[in-house]
């Protein structure tokens, strides 16, 4: 049914073809219009590379840094709720994809497997991502998990204070596990491979949450505390509070306006992530990549700049480098591979990815990533083609 894979959009298509409904329009969609979900990818197809010919392209070396690790490429897989909904245990085999390959694996807090359970099935440091929840101990207790099983920096998300109008979800009525509605076994009954998967899996809820927080014990309480948790009052001093109890690395995701990057590279934190939640929340915020090179001039070297949203390929890897950031982070990309192939996919998707990037870097007389910047785009006067 479906030829080689080439590309990420392959791997796509495969995934829409396996996981249920629910779960891959859950990944696969925005908020309201999806008008910023569909803007992240455009907003990367307008701007151009400079290609340059009769350069020593060899020995082209794509491997650089974030926050002081060592990674194979400018790439980190973000964090996404509910991957274990994508794949059975789809957070442990992503996260062995990532150290395989040598990049950060990000754990949702809204992830399937546990903060415990993913650090049991790898042997090297992940990061953790925190939601700040209103209930301060079990955030806390969240932080000191993290802490305990080995995680290597905390990525704290600033852009779900509220949740985004997600409509896909709200008709999918999605949950995890799905509940066993007439529109859901129909459409699970078209799913067989998937469901044989599921039967064997280890983790089928929230395991971050169901045990750990007061009063949360089944699907019906998780849902009565979830929206009642995410937290409106999370504001700049909360980082303060938030830095003292983990002590290590941090970043800040969620930034998608100059005057917060400036903010934040006040907050003594080690790197932002600009960000609009992949469109997922204000739909008709701008682009990220859009926004990227104001925010990297805004604050200079103050702090590491990341970037995600929208990336689906090497190509997007290297625009995004070369207007600033150090690093990237891929979420549906990854999510595509693992729905699609389980931990082969995630491999799959990350050597697409390297492969691209590497060979874009090759075409742009380019042989180390960290020498790749704005002189490797082609310009109209002030702007970048397609952004002005």
């Amino acid at each position: 049914m479906f030829g080689p894979v080439t590309n990420i959009e392959d791997l796509r298509k495969r995934a829409k073809f396996r996981v249920p409904k629910m779960f891959y329009d859950y990944a696969d969609s925005g908020s309201w219009t999806e008008g910023t979900y569909r803007r992240n990818s455009e907003a990367f197809d307008e701007i151009k590379i400079r290609q340059r010919v009769a350069v020593d392209i060899d020995n082209r070396s794509v491997k650089t840094q974030m926050v002081g690790r060592d990674v194979a490429m400018p790439v980190a897989l973000a964090p996404v709720g509910i991957t274990g909904m994508q794949s059975a245990d789809g957070e442990i085999k992503a996260a062995r994809a990532a150290e395989k390959f040598g990049i950060p694996f990000t754990l949702s807090t809204m992830s399937i497997c546990s903060i415990e359970a993913v650090a049991a099935a790898t042997t090297k440091p992940f990061w953790f991502q925190l939601y700040v929840q209103r209930d301060r101990g079990f955030t806390e207790g969240l932080i000191a998990r993290a802490k305990a099983a080995g995680c290597d920096a905390l990525v704290l998300t600033l852009d779900l204070q509220v949740l985004g109008q997600r409509h896909q979800d709200i008709r999918n009525g999605l949950t995890a596990p799905p509940k066993p509605t007439i529109k859901s076994i129909l459409n699970l009954a078209t799913k067989p491979m998937w469901c044989l998967e599921m039967l064997g899996a280890k983790n089928k809820t929230f395991g971050n949450i169901v045990g750990h927080a007061p009063g949360v014990t089944s699907m019906n309480s998780l849902s009565e505390w979830t929206h009642a948790q995410f937290d409106p009052g999370l504001n700049w001093e909360s980082i303060e509070w938030i830095k003292s109890k983990w002590g290590g690395k941090l970043i800040l995701k969620g930034i998608n306006d100059v005057e917060d990057a400036k903010i934040a590279a006040k907050t003594g934190a080690d790197a932002i992530v600009v960000s609009n939640h992949g469109g997922r929340q204000l739909d008709g915020a701008a682009a990220s990549i859009e926004v990227l090179a104001d925010i990297v001039d805004a604050v200079g070297d103050k702090i590491e700049v990341h970037m995600d949203s929208g990336i689906r390929s090497g190509q997007d890897v290297f625009k995004a480098i070369a207007l600033g950031a150090k690093s990237t982070y891929i979420g549906r990309a990854f999510i595509y591979g693992l729905g699609a192939a389980g931990e082969k996919g995630v491999t799959q998707a990350l050597d697409i990815i390297h492969n691209e990037l590497d060979r874009t870097m090759g075409f742009a007389g380019e042989i180390d990533i960290n020498n790749v910047g704005r002189h490797n785009l082609l310009q109209k006067g002030n702007s970048w083609v397609g952004m002005g």
